[in-house]
C-alpha cells in the first residue's frame, strides 16, 4: 500500500533537512502529499514557573517572535521542497500532541519524524518522537539524524 498524505515533523534545527529529504523522497515514491508541521513549545513549557511577562517587548510575546521566525523557516524549507504554503503548519504547543492531532485532521497516513537515537529505551527515539507514537493512527517513521561536528 502506497501513502497518500505524509506529514514531515520538524524542529527546525540543523537536522530538519535530513527529516525532509526522507519524507520528500518517499512522498515522491508513493506519488504521495507532503506536508510540514513544526510545533513550538511555549516558554511556560519548558521554563515551568518561569514568569515570562518581563520578556514581552513592545506587545509581541517570546512565544508570538518565535511563532513569526519558525513561520518563515518553514515557508523557506517548504519552497525547497516544493510544498505548497497550505500544507505548512506552524503553531504553538505540545509537540506530541499536536502533531498527532494535525496528522489526524489532515488525513496523513505517515508521520516522519527525526530521533538521534542516543542511548536507552527513552532515548531510543527521543522524546518527542517516542511521544508522537502513543495513541497514533497512523504509520511513523523515526528517521535517524545524524548530527555534524
Amino acid at each position: 500500500m502506497a501513502y497518500q498524505h505524509i506529514l514531515a515533523a520538524i524542529d527546525l534545527s540543523e537536522e530538519s533537512p535530513q527529516v525532509l529529504d526522507k519524507a520528500s523522497s518517499l512522498a515522491a515514491v508513493s506519488g504521495a502529499e507532503l506536508s510540514i508541521v513544526s510545533v513550538i513549545r511555549p516558554l511556560t513549557q519548558v521554563y515551568g514557573g518561569l514568569d515570562v511577562t518581563p520578556l514581552a517587548a513592545g506587545g509581541v510575546s517570546f512565544e508570538q517572535e518565535a511563532l513569526q521566525q519558525a513561520s518563515t523557516q518553514v515557508r523557506s524549507l517548504a519552497a525547497r521542497y516544493r510544498v505548497p504554503g497550505e500544507r505548512t503548519h506552524v503553531f504553538i504547543g505540545a509537540p506530541a500532541h499536536d502533531i498527532r492531532a494535525l496528522a489526524e485532521r489532515i488525513g496523513a497516513d505517515l508521520i516522519v519524524v527525526g530521533t538521534h537515537g542516543r542511548h536507552g529505551l527513552g532515548l531510543l527515539l527521543g522524546s518527542t518522537a517516542n511521544t508522537i507514537l502513543h495513541g497514533v493512527g497512523c504509520d511513523v517513521l523515526a528517521v535517524r539524524v545524524r548530527i555534524d561536528g
